[in-house]
């Protein structure tokens, strides 16, 4: 029996293959371009499992061990760019998301990943979104473009804690290349978009959550760098009114250097953003509505002012330029609940503002369906490229189906695209199966954000990739995947 293959109409499998060609074309081998072409199939196939064996076997069960060779030689040991193949990924799939409209942002986020045991590469007891709390688990800092229709993963490496990268013995044993060196979380955003820069991506606000936007140095670069932001920070994060500034430097004497740096005294301090919010009047708030949920519009209160961030400027020997401060305030709450500085222009609205602040919510939906349709943290191996490999695989398979979906209109009346597979051999239970299959889950809404790297405890036996507005659950542009 020949392995499994794209079973569709002829112009979503010459679509597939046309993908599967160009990313083959960077791998540097042509014996990588099968290989390839079926780790990318396991990827999509409805399955439990996304890890290597689990897929050999579905995609050639008469021959899973040499399949399960060729591919583990493909994630774990071949020497293949995931930069250049993630490149390619985005030179396929970034003219589909635009025909949805312009790339409106640029989303810095990261994602932990759950693992047991200590000698995985960068395995640290480090915060876990996925868990909501501190565990054994690797991250991973990613960058995305998006619009409010789609979003794509176009940069993703692993963060490598301090400890791991201050010991060359652990490091040379996971296989980490000499070249990776200790970087902050912040840091490491700042060198993906740098390098976005550089190959021409459209540029987007950047948009990010507190743990990127309170580092004011993560601010000032994006403004050097020439990028907008909306990006959140703490409610203890100080600002000048508008109007107001820090002290300048004092009055120079006759002798000695000019004194340049800014100055505060008792009487003249910043104030924190939570004190501001606290202190707004009423006529400050208006409700705003930013997009259709899966139970109705998303609406709260909000609330802008025009500020200068504070944050150590008496080191400073010029005055921060002004930005936006947008602060929410839902009915129900006693307190403003979350903060954003933005560089928009001063003319936005605050409908605007709010959009562009909220549009974070897609990255999430990414990690939801990396992880849960299409086995994100489900590589077994615990090096450096197999890490990376898989990782860039499964955003390669993603983007395959951000571009179907981009491509065509809700109707759902482009040419269908399914996959099938051939049956596993009977009695066959991969390492890791949790036990029989369960229930199909029910239909993914691409309305419906769920919270950052949280998910339900349950079996995948379908691939319900597609927005409800495109297709019904578990089909692929109006069509079954199996």
């Amino acid at each position: 029996m020949s392995p499994a293959v794209p079973s569709s109409s002829a112009w979503s499998e010459k679509r597939f293959q046309l993908y599967i060609d160009r990313l083959a074309d960077v791998l540097g081998h042509a014996d990588r371009r099968e290989p390839l072409r079926l780790y990318t199939t396991g990827l999509l196939l409805p399955g439990e499992r996304k890890s290597v064996e689990p897929m050999a076997a579905r995609v050639d069960p008469q021959n899973v061990r040499s399949r399960h060779q060729s591919l583990h030689h493909l994630v774990a040991d071949a020497d293949w760019d995931d930069t250049a193949v993630l490149a390619a990924v985005c030179d396929y799939v970034l003219p589909a998301l635009q025909q949805q409209g312009p790339v409106q942002a640029w989303m810095v986020d990261d994602t932990g990943l759950p693992k047991k045991g200590t000698h995985s590469v960068g395995v640290a007891h480090q915060y876990c979104g996925q868990l909501g709390k501190q565990a054994n688990c690797q991250v991973a800092v990613s960058l995305s473009v998006a619009n409010e229709q789609a979003s794509l993963p176009i940069a993703y490496r692993l963060y490598l804690p301090k400890d791991w990268a201050e010991d060359p013995a652990r490091c040379r044993k996971a296989g980490v290349p000499a070249p990776v060196r200790f970087q902050t979380k912040p840091e490491m955003a700042l060198e993906q978009m740098r390098q976005a820069l550089v190959e021409g991506v459209p540029r987007g606000t950047v948009v990010a959550d507190v743990a990127y936007g309170n580092d004011t140095a993560f601010r000032d670069e994006l403004t050097a760098l020439g990028l907008r932001y909306a990006v959140g920070i703490q409610a203890k994060t100080t600002v000048w009114p508008e109007g107001s500034g820090p002290l300048p430097p004092k009055k120079h004497r006759s002798t000695g250097r000019p004194p340049k740096l800014l100055r505060r005294d008792e009487q003249h301090q910043p104030v924190s953003v939570q004190q501001m919010a606290l202190g707004l009047p009423a006529s400050a708030w208006r409700t705003v509505t930013w997009r259709e949920g899966s139970v109705g519009t998303l609406h709260s209160r909000f609330a802008r002012v025009r500020v200068r961030a504070a944050h150590r400027d008496y080191w400073r020997g010029q005055v921060r330029a002004e930005e936006w401060l947008l602060i929410e305030w839902p009915d129900d709450e006693s307190e403003p609940s979350k903060y954003w500085l933005s560089t928009l222009p001063k003319n936005s609205s605050l409908r605007t503002l709010v959009r562009q602040a909220k549009l974070r919510w897609r990255i999430e939906r990414d990690y939801q369906e990396l992880k849960q349709e299409l086995g994100l943290g489900h590589f077994e191996g615990r090096g450096w490229r197999g890490f990376q490999h898989h990782a860039t695989l499964c955003i390669a398979a993603y983007g395959f189906l951000v571009a179907e979906r981009a491509a065509f209109s809700p109707s759902g009346a482009a040419a269908p695209f399914r996959l099938k597979a051939p049956g596993l051999p009977a009695g066959f239970r991969p390492r890791g199966a949790a036990g029989p299959r369960r229930a199909a889950p029910a239909a993914l809404d691409c309305h419906d954000a769920c919270p950052p790297d949280r998910r339900a405890a349950r079996t995948v036996a379908a691939l319900p990739l597609l927005s409800s507005a495109a297709c019904a659950a578990t089909t692929l542009n109006g069509s079954p995947l199996l």
